[in-house]
């Protein structure tokens, strides 16, 4: 029998627990929860801005190996500073003043989407006891938020008066609504096998086995289908035709300079990120360790290891995925992107939601 049980070798709930204690021990409780919404604020940005920076820097690295060139090799050991210095210069870039444009939705566009990753952001469960918003909703909030970056994009495209622009945000808007049936489709496939929607919840559902190898074969097509669902619904390669450089400049923000860009481009690594953290939550236990029943020094041996790394671990994995998907596979035309959706992840969606159902029902998985 697999382990049901995981005590995190780093308690995370002692530690917020000790902060929140010390807080309220000096300041009265509305001063202690500012003290601490802000704090939570702060850490969330700055990590936002740290895996996105590392993300950055991992893509060069990874497109420099699938052809055979070095990458980043010149600013800091092995080019670890290159993607600091490029923040760095788009801090200080000029915000170039466009003429004949919606100004204000202009302006808008770039926050609405960093707002939706980070709020997206604050839903992952890092740790045992290390997530910012964990209610009996979660993954469904998740959903809702990540939806409203579209909306950002739309803006974007409209707002420039520009029919690149405009073109590259009409193909985002459809690949990413079109998408968003197959992962959400995805997501209820699991949800359905956790028996509820909290993130934690599922995790702590997986303790006797990861979803991908204790849901049969809907499990592994739910995988599948979302890894592909999820490449696109972040525009990446070879789904990226929204930013096609041949075709439309930059697509939907072209016209934008200086850190209004690197917003659009922060949120693009930041969504794939969350993407990766969503399938290593869903199907590969998220924090929860390897248990393989009948080993029990084995199994001892993995709860040592602290939650966060477990996660970190799975959800490297899953951005490799996507990355390799970028550099190994031609851009597809826009006819043929939805197809791919309409014509046969749908459809098989829709029948692998049905095929869970009746594992669970009649308590086929094990």
């Amino acid at each position: 029998m697999l382990l049901n049980t995981y005590t995190d070798s780093i308690d995370f709930n002692a530690v917020t627990g000790w902060v929140h204690d010390t807080l309220n021990a000096w300041l009265p409780s509305w001063g202690a929860t500012l003290v601490e919404c802000v704090l939570i604020g702060l850490c969330l940005l700055l990590l936002y801005a740290v895996i996105a920076l590392a993300l950055i820097y991992v893509e060069r690295k990874v497109c420099a190996f699938f052809q055979c060139r070095l990458g980043p090799n010149r600013v800091g050991p092995y080019g670890t500073v290159q993607s600091v210095a490029d923040m760095i210069k788009m801090l200080i870039k000029e915000l170039i003043p466009i003429n004949h444009i919606d100004r204000f939705l202009f302006n808008l566009a770039p926050f609405v989407v960093i707002i939706s990753s980070v709020l997206a952001f604050g839903c992952l469960p890092f740790g045992k006891g290390l997530e910012v918003l964990d209610f009996n909703v979660g993954i469904f909030f998740l959903m809702a938020v990540s939806s409203i970056g579209i909306v950002g994009i739309l803006l974007a495209g409209w707002s420039s008066n520009n029919k690149y622009t405009l073109i590259g945000a009409m193909r985002s808007g459809a690949q990413m609504i079109s998408y968003e049936l197959s992962i959400g489709l995805s997501i209820l496939t699991m949800v359905m096998l956790a028996g509820t929607m909290s993130l934690s919840g599922i995790v702590e559902a997986q303790a006797g086995g990861w979803f991908i190898f204790t849901g049969h074969i809907p499990a592994i097509i739910a995988f599948l289908i979302y890894i592909i669902a999820g490449t696109a619904e972040t525009n990446r390669g070879p789904f990226d035709l929204p930013e096609a450089e041949s075709e439309l400049t930059a697509g939907y923000h072209t016209e934008y300079s200086g850190m209004h860009f690197g917003f659009f481009y922060l949120a693009e690594y930041l969504n794939m990120f969350i993407v990766a953290s969503v399938a290593a939550t869903l199907f590969w236990g998220g924090w929860m360790p390897l248990h393989i029943s009948g080993w029990d020094g084995f199994n001892q041996a993995m709860d040592y290891i602290p939650s966060i790394i477990w996660f970190l671990g799975k959800v490297a994995v899953m951005i490799f995925i996507i990355m390799w998907f970028k550099w190994t596979f031609p851009r597809l035309r826009i006819d043929q992107l939805l197809k791919l959706e309409w014509k046969y992840l749908l459809p098989i969606n829709l029948i692998n939601l049905l095929l869970m159902a009746l594992i669970i029902v009649f308590g086929l998985h094990f």
